[in-house]
């Protein structure tokens, strides 16, 4: 089972995916430590994010060799990237997609504290939203907020459970 999590700086996903990949003993693939690896300062330009997609995309490739559950972790704002990892993943084992969504001023709030990983804050959080892209595929959205991750993970497991993926077919 394949799993990409997806949604704006700050939303959450990080640590939601982070949870979900120890859950169902997932290998956890995050594009912001593929970042902190490929570049010695944390980059948020166009060129840059295709490299660590590209990067996170071949170890995706890696990983499936394995036939274990992986988690996928970005922003995947754009269908074209979400339709390239499908387009990978496709045929090989179910793929579901989870967005996860959280209020604005909660963005803003969580932007502001340092975090392991990301470098994002408010300002690479608004430029990706007005380039993000509806998921057009079947998925799950979940809304995130400072106390409901158990919550979170209890609907995400059913949805796992039930077979139905995003794969095109």
């Amino acid at each position: 089972m394949i799993v990409i999590v997806c949604g704006l700086p700050g939303s959450g996903k990080s640590y939601f995916a982070s949870l979900l990949a120890k859950r169902i003993n997932a290998t956890y693939l995050n594009s912001d430590r593929l970042r902190k690896k490929l570049f010695a300062q944390s980059q948020y330009k166009e060129k840059d994010k295709m490299k660590v997609y590209d990067e996170m995309l071949l170890q995706l490739r890696e990983s499936l060799k394995e036939t274990r559950n992986i988690v996928l972790d970005a922003t995947f704002y754009k269908a074209s990237i979400r339709k390239k990892f499908l387009d990978e993943i496709a045929g090989s084992s179910p793929t579901f997609l989870i967005e996860v969504k959280a209020s604005q001023p909660l963005i803003k709030k969580r932007l502001s504290n340092p975090r392991a990983y990301s470098d994002a804050d408010f300002g690479v959080y608004r430029k990706i939203r007005k380039q993000w892209q509806p998921i057009s595929e079947k998925h799950l959205v979940l809304h995130s907020t400072d106390n409901n991750i158990e919550a979170m993970l209890l609907k995400a497991l059913p949805y796992l459970r039930t077979g139905h993926d995003s794969r095109p077919g």
